[in-house]
């Protein structure tokens, strides 16, 4: 990304369940993106947040007798613990409950309205609650949404305010043609592209306030509230503080976070409605696989999420976001499962960095070797990474530092340095290892940051000694 300043902002999740597994894979990725551009030396505006607007927030509400708000600010809190649940340097947690967040949307609504793309009908149409989207006859299955198969579709009559999404179909086209990297992976944005070439119907941006009462007003109309898409796809700039900050001068536009089930919403709705209000469009978009549990999205509808905090309290910060940089793809759908988790664990982590680190730190403090390491970023090593990263390629990333490792170990065993009698032949074995050490944790910052603290504070000391095991190997039967 070019200039000094990066932004990068994770999608906003509904309030609606507790944070799952796949919003964790989003934000640990976010993370590691603004962890690596501060360590290229970036000025970095990292967001993230909860939406809280719609219809099935106000009727999560409902069900659990709560006044909505109320219930909005319980499950807030919920998405706030991953900060230190999951060691996030985000600087923004926005709501879109904030005043700030609906003024700044009340006024976008007035800068389109401006342009003559705002106008108000009668229609019918079916909805998915569930993905907060009105759904077609092509894209059903079963008469049912693909992504919520449990539940119905519900039929909406009633008179709203529209947007002009079909104005905007050439426009977008042509942005698309001028930007050939603007959607990543390439075969998202192609689906997009034709998407948009097969024509865009206008979309229906406000709701009755006596159906449905919890959203943002429409300006100058109290009986209508906007859709939670308008609303929500607008914190991307309001978190920046626009229309006033200069925050939003500095860093818009950036980097955005999705899964493929945001595919349309982030690469065509939101970039219409920003052409309409006469700002620049995102500069990209890059978009996740799903979660698979056993071959099926991990959903709250379906309920076959795995909450992140487990697997935190079972295996530790560190180990959860090695496994979803490493273990799942990049771009495709990848299945979890617990026993795939436990093999990596134990394979990388207790037998692989852990294991090697301790061997070393025990042979360097029995004979009293002390080691004068070169603490400059090991530029080799580094472009390796950033050729990965450039791509988004997070698991071949952390491959190249494990490759390291790797070559760590074979040299211990090849040269068995425990056997050696004479000290300087073993500290001439041990010193290369562990600058080697030294260079992977001092970019292991960027993807498992207490480790990479841990390891640095180490193998800095004056007397490098064994310390407690960064990953303890699993038990037979305590999986």
């Amino acid at each position: 990304m070019p200039g000094k300043n990066f932004y990068i902002t994770t999608t906003l999740p509904y309030v609606n369940a507790e944070p799952h597994l796949g919003f964790a894979l989003e934000i640990v990725r976010a993370d590691s993106l603004a962890r690596w551009q501060r360590f290229l030396g970036q000025t970095v505006f990292f967001n993230t947040g909860v939406d809280e607007h719609g219809l099935k927030i106000y009727r999560k509400a409902q069900e659990q007798q709560q006044e909505p708000q109320a219930y909005c600010d319980v499950m807030a809190a919920k998405f706030e613990q991953l900060k230190s649940a999951l060691n996030l340097s985000y600087d923004s947690f926005i709501r879109t409950t904030n005043p700030a967040h609906e003024t700044a949307v009340q006024e976008f609504w007035q800068r389109c309205l401006a342009q003559g793309d705002i106008y108000k009908k009668n229609y019918q149409v079916r909805y998915c609650v569930g993905c907060e989207l009105e759904k077609t006859g092509s894209e059903l299955v079963n008469n049912h949404c693909p992504e919520h198969p449990n539940q119905e579709l519900e039929v909406i009559d009633e008179e709203n305010y529209f947007f002009r999404f079909s104005k905007y179909q050439q426009p977008l086209l042509d942005f698309y043609e001028q930007h050939p990297d603007f959607v990543i992976p390439s075969f998202r944005f192609n689906e997009i592209k034709k998407f948009v070439a097969t024509g865009l119907e206008d979309f229906s941006i406000s709701r009755l306030r006596t159906k449905m009462p919890w959203g943002v007003g429409v300006p100058n109309d109290p009986e209508q509230v906007m859709y939670v898409w308008f609303d929500a796809l607008i914190n991307y700039i309001s978190c920046l503080g626009w229309p006033q900050s200069s925050n939003y001068e500095q860093f818009w536009p950036g980097l955005q976070i999705c899964g493929k089930d945001n595919l349309r919403q982030q690469t065509a709705m939101w970039q219409a409605m920003l052409m309409s209000a006469g700002l620049p469009n995102s500069r990209q978009v890059l978009i996740n696989g799903f979660i698979t549990a056993q071959g099926q999205k991990m959903s709250k509808s379906i309920g076959n999420v795995v909450n992140p905090l487990s697997l935190i309290e079972q295996y530790g910060t560190d180990a959860v976001r090695y496994y979803l940089l490493a273990e799942l793809n990049p771009f495709e759908d990848s299945d979890y499962t617990a026993e795939k988790f436990a093999i990596r664990y134990q394979a990388d982590l207790a037998n692989g960095l852990g294991n090697v680190v301790a061997r070393v730190a025990t042979m360097l403090e029995q004979d009293n070797i002390k080691l004068s390491l070169n603490k400059a970023v090991n530029k080799g090593l580094l472009e390796q990474v950033k050729v990965k990263l450039d791509k988004y390629l997070f698991n071949e990333a952390l491959a190249v530092l494990w490759s390291v490792l790797h070559h760590a170990d074979e040299i211990l065993s090849i040269k068995k340095p425990w056997t050696m009698t004479v000290v300087t032949e073993k500290e001439k074995c041990l010193g290369p290892i562990v600058q080697d050490l030294y260079d992977v944790a001092n970019i292991l910052q960027v993807f498992m940051p207490e480790t990479a603290a841990k390891l640095l504070s180490q193998l800095t000391a004056k007397q490098i000694v064994k310390a407690e095991p960064l990953f303890p190997r699993i038990e037979k039967g305590n999986k």
